[in-house]
């Protein structure tokens, strides 16, 4: 952590006190972990405090961490070369809904990830929220704090499912007003719920079950014939060579 980030990182945590847990993400990025009870509070302090003055809000997006830290490819077991390793065909999107993985490594399923600006003082921070509430994930809106962040709460509630309590206008804003749950959630089906087709017979998009079966995509494989063989290629090569040379002779 650099000097400017570990000054900072002192600042917010004699203001805050026990309110936030500092991390310090990728690039060296400072990331606040937040309650939602003290979300919309931290907030207010960090875009009006003159010592922070966090006055834009340019991202928010949500995360599923269902399954994290599990993997579908065998990587203890590979080798160093080529294309040895294998799907085992578990990870999220690729099983039954009995069967789906559970979030191990994460206590808390779903979360909210802001990201934060400061024009005055030159600098970012990231801020971080879990939803307690898997089956209902809900935090509070920031829309009165940021305005900017309207759209993406509405993106986050459409592809996660996540809840933002006070949202003006909450409702789903990149799928079709017909679709049926949400699509980046983990456990949602790679093929989708629904098939949508033009029905000639009743003049209209009908929507129907998805009829194709989930398979896994296996990578390329690398198969044993003359076009990797590079002593066969070369010794070829040698032959046409010689072939030339008597010729040329």
């Amino acid at each position: 952590m650099n000097e400017k980030s570990k000054s900072l990182a002192e600042r917010l945590a004699r203001h805050f006190a026990n309110k936030v847990e500092i991390a310090t993400g990728p690039g060296q990025q400072l990331v606040l972990e937040i309650e939602p009870e003290n979300w919309q509070e931290i907030a207010i302090d960090l875009r009006d405090l003159p010592d922070f003055a966090f006055e834009q809000l340019v991202d928010l997006c949500g995360i599923d961490y269902l399954g994290y830290g599990q993997t579908e490819w065998d990587t203890q077991d590979a080798t160093t070369g080529g294309f040895s390793r294998a799907v085992e065909g578990i990870d999220p999107g690729r099983f039954s809904w009995s069967e789906r993985p559970e979030a191990t490594a994460q206590e808390q399923r779903f979360a909210v990830v802001v990201q934060l600006l400061s024009i005055r003082h030159n600098r970012r921070i990231r801020l971080r929220c879990f939803a307690p509430d898997e089956d209902l994930p809900m935090i509070p809106t920031l829309v009165e704090v940021w305005n900017s962040a309207n759209w993406y709460e509405r993106e986050a509630f459409d592809l996660f499912g996540i809840l933002f309590e006070g949202h003006p206008d909450l409702r789903r804003i990149l799928t079709d007003y017909g679709f049926i749950g949400h699509p980046f959630r983990k456990d949602f089906p790679l093929i989708g719920n629904v098939t949508v087709r033009y029905d000639a017979d009743k003049g209209r998009v009908v929507y129907e079950p998805v009829e194709i079966e989930p398979r896994v995509l296996v990578p390329r494989v690398i198969r044993e014939d003359s076009r990797y063989k590079t002593d066969d290629i070369d010794l070829a090569a040698d032959d046409a060579a010689e072939k030339l040379a008597g010729k040329s002779g």
